[in-house]
């Protein structure tokens, strides 16, 4: 495996990152009784965090990992939204948030009792077209600018429009990787490359009976879709990647899974800064996998820097 790219390669990396921006809030408290009114724990939250997530996540893993991202995306005017400009300028991301008045910014709001999540309250509606509009005209003024660009698909509307996203960067020559959702994979067609998950995948091509079978399976959808690569993430089984040159495997490395939301954020932020700083597929997987490794061992939506793999 190639060694990790050097700090000024990937300084002079350039990642836009596009699709659904929300925000993930936490509450954190104790848990001493169980409410007298129904039976449920009693939460005394002591402390709250906010933090960037979907695609924002994406973004701020490409910044920790040292490179440049810029953010395209829809929020509110409202709290939250204001929440996500301010991160934004703290994570030194490059934001180009299009504001909804008429829409509520996608909030994740979980609370913690003791580091163990009791619940999440979640926020969302789907986006207009004026907001989608303004989004591809963003879009459209700044791919030519950018390395890669990165679609974060988390099904939440604000890539509605993803076929023409991908054929405005393919007319740009600026590959796509994207984070896919639900089953019609043909949006995505002439993207450089996909990271379904495995019940994603299982989604796209159907239930597998074999490691040849879903070979077979993930290389005739690699070949329809035009792409370069197909990632499969496994969770405890690792990833897998198919390749005009055949299968590629990295088998999972994480010693304590603690928390695997936003993990594969930080897959995807990875393997697009490795890719842009010079490595093949195969070696941008092998060290996304490790950071995906690290990342779970950690509480919440959290990012991984160069310094820890390297």
């Amino acid at each position: 495996m190639s060694p990790f790219p050097t700090q000024e390669r990937i300084a002079a990396v350039k990642i836009l990152v596009v699709g659904d921006v929300m925000l993930d809030r936490y509450w954190f408290g104790a848990v001493n009784r169980i409410s007298p009114e129904a039976p449920v724990p009693i939460v005394k939250v002591t402390r709250k965090e906010d933090r960037l997530g979907g695609a924002a996540n994406v973004a701020r893993n490409c910044v920790a990992l040292g490179a440049q991202a810029s953010l395209i995306g829809l929020i509110g005017n409202d709290e939250a939204g204001s929440s996500v400009q301010q991160l934004c300028q703290t994570e030194q991301v490059d934001s180009y948030l299009c504001v909804d008045s008429n829409l509520p910014t996608i909030l994740k709001l979980r609370i913690l009792g003791r580091q163990q999540q009791l619940l999440r309250v979640d926020f969302e509606q789907a986006p207009s077209a004026v907001a989608l509009a303004q989004l591809e005209t963003h879009f459209t003024a700044l791919v030519a600018q950018h390395h890669i660009v990165v679609l974060s698909d988390y099904a939440k509307g604000a890539l509605s429009s993803v076929e023409k996203l991908i054929q405005i960067a393919r007319d740009q020559g600026v590959p796509v990787l994207v984070d896919p959702k639900g089953d019609q994979y043909t949006r995505y067609t002439g993207a450089a490359s996909i990271t379904p998950n495995r019940v994603e995948m299982e989604q796209a091509v159907g239930k597998w009976s074999s490691e040849d079978d879903l070979t077979a399976r993930a290389q005739e959808l690699r070949q329809s879709l035009k792409l370069e690569a197909l990632l499969i993430t496994r969770s405890e089984q690792g990833m897998t990647m198919y390749t005009a040159q055949g299968r590629a495997h990295a088998a999972a490395e994480a010693q304590e899974v603690f928390d695997v939301s936003g993990a594969g954020d930080t897959v995807l932020a990875t393997l697009a800064v490795t890719r842009a700083a010079g490595l093949s597929w195969i070696d941008a997987m092998h060290w996304a996998n490790k950071a995906g490794s690290v990342v779970v061992g950690k509480l919440g939506t959290s990012t991984v820097t160069a310094e820890e793999l390297r």
